[in-house]
């Protein structure tokens, strides 16, 4: 199994996939290769590039939400989900509160960018096909289940924001910055990695079986687990530190460089 983050890793800086990428990995999927994308976003969100791949077969899927739903590729079925509750985010919403911070909470089919706060910049920063229905906090349902929150602002605000996490706040959340204005959380303990190994174990496989390519934080889960943990020159450099391999950078076809050279 070969499972490969989006932004910054597979995809170019101008968000596509380089025809280059395209032929390595639709050549290893044809051989039989489980070629799964793994995403903080939903899988419509990314249809276009499950499509471009080919990967659109029976035994083909998508690690979305970061790892918090495994969804098959063919009829959107859900093989593998967990979700956070609205009483598990109310410490967030208090922290952003207080640092007139903006959120957006999204659940499994959409996102709430949340009124009664600053405003926020997620959906100009989020292309794909997802709806926004902006909410008040105090009107999130109790009994849904929602899948991450989303911190999006300027970088340097960013950067105020995450300086002023405390431990405490640390504890209830997995907390990844996936891009230099976006800040993500999760579930405690929810990771890529969780989605990869609910995934593996489907097919009788364990992560000796798992080559996966990331740059960021919120791909390190994964970058550590695999048995080949692969990591763009593009990357940052504790993600560096944890894989097994650098590879050429997102825009030099990366991904290419190193599937053809492993997979002959």
């Amino acid at each position: 199994m070969v499972a490969l983050d989006l932004d910054g890793t597979l995809l170019t800086s101008d968000k596509t996939i380089s025809k280059g990428n395209e032929q390595a990995l639709k050549a290893i999927h044809n051989d039989g290769v489980k070629v799964v994308l793994c995403t903080g976003r939903p899988i419509n969100a990314i249809w276009r590039f499950i499509e471009q791949l080919g990967l659109t077969e029976d035994t083909d899927y998508t690690i979305t939400f970061n790892g918090a739903l495994v969804v098959h590729n063919n009829d959107k079925a859900e093989l593998a989900k967990s979700g956070i509750q609205k009483a598990d985010l109310v410490p967030l919403h208090d922290f952003v509160k207080s640092e007139n911070a903006p959120l957006d909470v999204l659940d499994f089919q959409q996102v709430y960018p949340m009124t009664d706060l600053k405003h926020s910049m997620y959906q100009q920063q989020f292309k794909g096909n997802i709806d926004f229905v902006p909410r008040a906090f105090s009107d999130l349902s109790d009994a849904d289940e929602y899948s991450k929150a989303i911190v999006s602002d300027k970088p340097e605000l960013l950067d105020k924001y995450q300086s002023a996490i405390d431990d405490t706040l640390r504890s209830h959340y997995h907390i990844v910055r996936s891009q230099p204005q976006i800040m993500e959380f999760l579930a405690a303990g929810m990771d890529k990695v969780v989605g990869l190994k609910a995934l593996l174990d489907h097919f009788d496989m364990d992560f000796s079986n798992l080559m996966a390519f990331g740059d960021a934080e919120n791909d390190l889960g994964m970058i550590k687990n695999a048995e080949i943990g692969v990591v763009m020159e593009n990357g940052q450099d504790p993600v560096k530190q944890a894989g097994d391999v650098i590879t050429g950078n997102n825009d030099e076809d990366g991904v290419a460089q190193f599937v053809n050279k492993y997979f002959g």
